[in-house]
C-alpha cells in the first residue's frame, strides 16, 4: 500500500532483458534506501515492484512482460527519471489517498497549457475506464496522488501546482507521453455496486 506522495525522483541506471523479464537498476540517494530489505515494495511511477537487490545508491527490480505491457515501465531507457515511493508502514500519515500500486492503464497526454507557474494537463484514457472518472475525484498519475479537474468523454484534466511539478517527473512530461494511471479503488467499488443493483432491478 502507498499514499501517492512521491518521496523522490531517481534515474534509470540500466535496463537489460533477461529471458522472460526485464531487469531495471535505479540510482537514487542513500537516504531513500535506508532500512531497505530484499523483498520490499517500492512504487516506480506508481507501479509496485519488488526489490531483488540493492546497495548504497542503487536498487534492482525484475519486471515481467505483463507489467511492461500494461505500464510505461516498458518504455523506460537509461537516463530516464522516475517517481519513487516506499511502501506505507503502520502509523504513517496518508498524505494523498490509498494507492495499491496496481496500474489500471496508461493515459496519453494530449494537451498541456501553462499559465504562470501552473500547468493544466489533459489526458486521454481507454474508454472502458471512463465510468470511474469524476471531477474532484482521486486519481494516481505516475504514482502521484492528484485530483481530477474536468472530465470530457474519455479525457480528463489535471491542474498541477509548482510544488507537484518540482517533486515529480510530471514537470518534464510532454504531449504524447504515456502516464501510469491507477483509478481510485473506492470509486470503482461504488460504481460497480450501483451498476449491479440497477441491473437486478431491470
Amino acid at each position: 500500500m502507498f499514499t501517492g506522495i512521491v518521496q523522490t525522483q531517481a534515474t534509470i541506471f540500466s535496463v537489460s532483458d533477461q529471458g522472460s523479464f526485464r531487469h531495471l537498476v535505479i540510482k537514487t540517494e542513500p537516504q531513500f534506501l535506508q532500512n531497505l530489505a530484499i523483498g520490499a515494495s517500492i512504487a516506480i511511477n506508481g507501479c509496485c515492484l519488488t526489490v531483488v537487490e540493492f546497495n548504497d545508491t542503487q536498487v534492482h527490480f525484475d519486471v515481467i512482460d505483463e507489467t511492461l505491457r500494461l505500464t510505461n515501465l516498458g518504455l523506460l531507457s537509461e537516463g530516464d527519471t522516475v517517481n519513487l515511493e516506499r511502501s506505507l508502514k503502520v502509523g504513517d500519515e496518508i498524505g494523498g489517498h490509498a494507492v495499491s500500486g496496481h496500474i489500471h492503464c496508461q493515459g496519453k497526454v494530449t494537451k498541456i497549457d501553462t499559465s504562470g507557474n501552473n500547468v493544466a494537463m489533459w489526458v486521454e484514457l481507454p474508454e472502458q475506464y471512463t465510468p470511474y472518472l469524476f471531477a474532484k475525484g482521486f486519481i494516481a498519475v505516475n504514482g502521484a496522488s492528484l485530483t481530477v479537474g474536468q472530465v470530457d468523454a474519455n479525457y480528463f484534466s489535471l491542474h498541477l501546482i509548482p510544488e507537484t511539478l518540482r517533486l515529480t517527473n510530471l514537470e518534464s512530461t510532454q504531449v504524447g507521453d504515456s502516464l501510469n494511471i491507477e483509478l481510485d479503488q473506492q470509486t470503482i467499488t461504488i460504481v460497480e455496486t450501483v451498476e449491479r443493483v440497477l441491473a437486478k432491478r431491470q
